[in-house]
C-alpha cells in the first residue's frame, strides 16, 4: 500500500508539472500564432511548413525509440546512456548532411525556390537536438517533472520573444526560421545546466542492440504514424500549393492544439506510471479508467468549443484573411477529439511491453486512409482531405478498443463507459449553443461577435462545468489513485 500511495503521489505531482509544461509552451505558442497570422502571410506559413516536414521526414525514418526503452526499463539505465546518446549524434550529424543536399530537390517538388536556404537552415536544428543532455531522460523516468518544466520553458520563451520581435521587423518567413533554432539552442544549453550527467563518446554494442529491440517497433509505428500525421501536409503542399497548406496547417493547429496537448499531458506521465504496475493488470485497468475518464472529459469540452466557436475565433482573432479555415477547423476538432482519446493507448501498449501494436494498428490506419484520401480530395479538396484523416483516426480507435480489451481483460463496453457521460453532456451543449448562435445571427441580427463568443463559452462552460463537480466527486470516493493520495 505504501508503494501504490508513493506512486499515485509521484502521478499527482508529474500531472501537475507537466500540464504545467504544457500550458506554458501552448500559451506562448498560441499567443505566437495569433501575432504571426496577423503579421506574416499563410504563403510564409507553408514555407516554413515544407521545411518543418522535410526535416521531420528525415527524422522520422530514422528513429531509434531509444527513449521510450530507456523508460520503459525498470532497472537502473546509466550504462545504455553512452552509448545512446553517441548513437544520436551520429545520427543527427547524417540527417544534417542529408536535409542540405537534398533541399534543392524538394524545392523544386515544390516549384519553390525560397524553400531551398529554409530547409539548409532548419536542418541546424537536428544537430542542436542531437547534442542535447541525454541525462535528462531521467525526468520523465523518475516523474521529475519540475526539473522538465525548466527545459521546456526556456526553449519555449526565446522561440517566442525571438519570432515575435523579427515578424515585426522582417514580416517574412526568416522570423519563424530563427525563433526555432533560437529555442533550439537555448534548450541545449539549459539541458547541460538542468542535469548533472555528463554523457562521452562511447558505443557499446550489446547495449545498443538491448535498445534497439525494443525501439525497433517504435520506429515501425513512427513511420506509419508520420505518413499518417504528415503525408496529408506533403499531399496538400504538392496538390493545392503553399497557401493552402498555410491553411491547412493553421486550422490543423488550432483544431488539434488543445485536446492534444492534454492527451499528451497524461500519456507523458501515465507511461512511466504504468510500467511500474505492468504486472498486476487490475490495478492497470484502474488506473487507466480513471485517467481515461479524465482525459474524455477535458477533450469532449475543447473539441466542444472548438466546432461550435471556430468562426468567430478566427474572425476576431486571426482575422478575415484566415476565413477559409473555418469549416476546416471544424471538421478537425473531430479529429483531435479522436486523436486525444486515441493517446491513452499507447502507454498502457509500450508499458505492457506490447510496442508493436500500435505499429499494426497505424499500419491499418494508413492503408484506410490511402484508399479513401484521393476520392475525398476529388469531392472536397480541404474539406476532402479533414474528413479523410478524421475517418482515419476514427477507424483507429475501433481497432485499438479491441487490442485494448485484451491487455485489461475487460469488455469494450466496459471502456466506452467511460467516456460516455462526457459525450452526452457535450452533445446537447453543442446543440444549444448553436441553437442560440441561430437566434442571435438570424433573429435578432444585432449581437456582434464578440458578445456571442463571450455566452456561448459561459454556456458551454458552466454547465460541463457542474457536470465535471460530479464525474470529480464520484472519482473521489472510488479512485484508487485519489484513496492513495490521502
Amino acid at each position: 500500500m505504501n508503494s501504490d500511495r508513493k506512486l499515485s503521489q509521484q502521478i499527482a505531482k508529474s500531472g501537475f508539472w507537466v500540464f504545467t509544461i504544457r500550458f506554458i509552451h501552448q500559451f506562448f505558442y498560441l499567443a505566437r500564432l495569433i501575432i504571426l497570422a496577423r503579421l506574416l502571410t499563410p504563403h510564409d506559413f507553408g514555407l516554413l511548413g515544407i521545411g518543418l516536414l522535410a526535416m521531420m521526414t528525415l527524422e522520422t525514418l530514422s528513429q531509434t525509440g531509444f527513449q521510450e526503452a530507456l523508460i520503459q526499463k525498470k532497472e537502473n539505465v546509466e550504462t545504455f546512456l553512452n552509448s545512446a546518446w553517441t548513437i544520436l549524434i551520429i545520427r543527427g550529424i547524417i540527417l544534417f548532411l542529408i536535409l542540405y543536399f537534398i533541399s534543392p530537390f524538394i524545392s523544386a517538388f515544390y516549384n519553390a525556390p525560397s524553400v531551398t536556404l529554409v530547409i539548409r537552415i532548419i536542418g541546424l536544428a537536428i544537430l542542436l537536438q542531437s547534442f542535447s543532455n541525454i541525462g535528462v531522460i531521467y525526468f520523465q523516468k523518475e516523474l521529475e517533472f519540475n526539473k522538465q518544466f525548466i527545459l521546456q520553458a526556456s526553449g519555449t520563451l526565446a522561440d517566442f520573444c525571438v519570432s515575435v520581435t523579427l515578424a515585426i521587423l522582417l514580416r517574412n518567413v526568416w522570423a519563424l526560421v530563427w525563433g526555432l533554432l533560437v529555442g533550439h539552442g537555448v534548450k541545449l544549453i539549459v539541458s547541460y545546466i538542468v542535469h548533472p550527467y555528463r554523457p562521452k563518446i562511447c558505443f557499446n554494442k550489446e547495449k545498443t542492440l538491448e535498445l534497439f529491440r525494443f525501439g525497433k517497433w517504435v520506429l515501425g509505428g513512427s513511420i506509419i504514424i508520420f505518413l499518417l500525421l504528415q503525408g496529408d501536409d506533403i499531399l496538400v503542399g504538392k496538390l493545392l500549393g503553399l497557401t493552402a497548406l498555410g491553411f491547412y496547417q493553421i486550422a490543423y493547429k488550432i483544431s488539434n492544439t488543445p485536446a492534444t496537448e492534454l492527451s499528451r499531458v497524461i500519456s507523458t506521465v501515465t507511461f512511466p506510471a504504468y510500467s511500474k504496475v505492468q504486472d498486476d493488470i487490475n490495478k492497470l485497468k484502474q488506473y487507466y479508467f480513471e485517467i481515461l475518464q479524465l482525459t474524455a472529459f477535458f477533450s469532449f469540452l475543447l473539441a466542444g468549443i472548438i466546432f461550435t466557436l471556430a468562426p468567430e475565433f478566427t474572425s476576431l482573432l486571426l482575422g478575415n484573411k484566415w476565413a477559409p479555415i473555418i469549416y476546416i477547423t471544424q471538421l478537425l476538432s473531430i479529429f483531435g477529439l479522436f486523436r486525444s482519446l486515441n493517446a491513452t493507448f499507447g502507454p498502457v501498449f509500450y508499458a505492457t511491453g506490447n510496442p508493436y501494436i500500435l505499429t499494426k494498428v497505424a499500419f491499418y490506419q494508413l492503408v484506410v486512409l490511402v484508399i479513401i484520401f484521393y476520392p475525398l480530395y476529388l469531392w472536397g479538396e480541404l474539406i476532402g482531405i479533414s474528413l479523410a484523416v478524421t475517418l482515419g483516426n476514427f477507424f483507429c480507435f475501433i481497432l485499438c478498443l479491441f487490442k485494448l480489451k485484451k491487455i485489461l481483460n475487460c469488455q469494450i463496453i466496459d471502456i466506452l463507459k467511460q467516456v460516455k457521460n462526457s459525450f452526452l453532456a457535450i452533445s446537447i451543449l453543442v446543440l444549444i449553443i448553436f441553437l442560440f448562435k441561430y437566434f442571435s445571427y438570424s433573429v435578432v441580427k444585432t449581437i456582434p461577435s464578440e458578445a456571442v463568443l463571450f455566452f456561448s463559452l459561459i454556456i458551454i462552460i458552466i454547465p460541463y462545468s457542474m457536470f465535471g463537480k460530479n464525474l470529480f466527486l464520484k472519482l473521489k470516493k472510488s479512485s484508487l489513485l485519489l484513496k492513495n493520495l490521502r
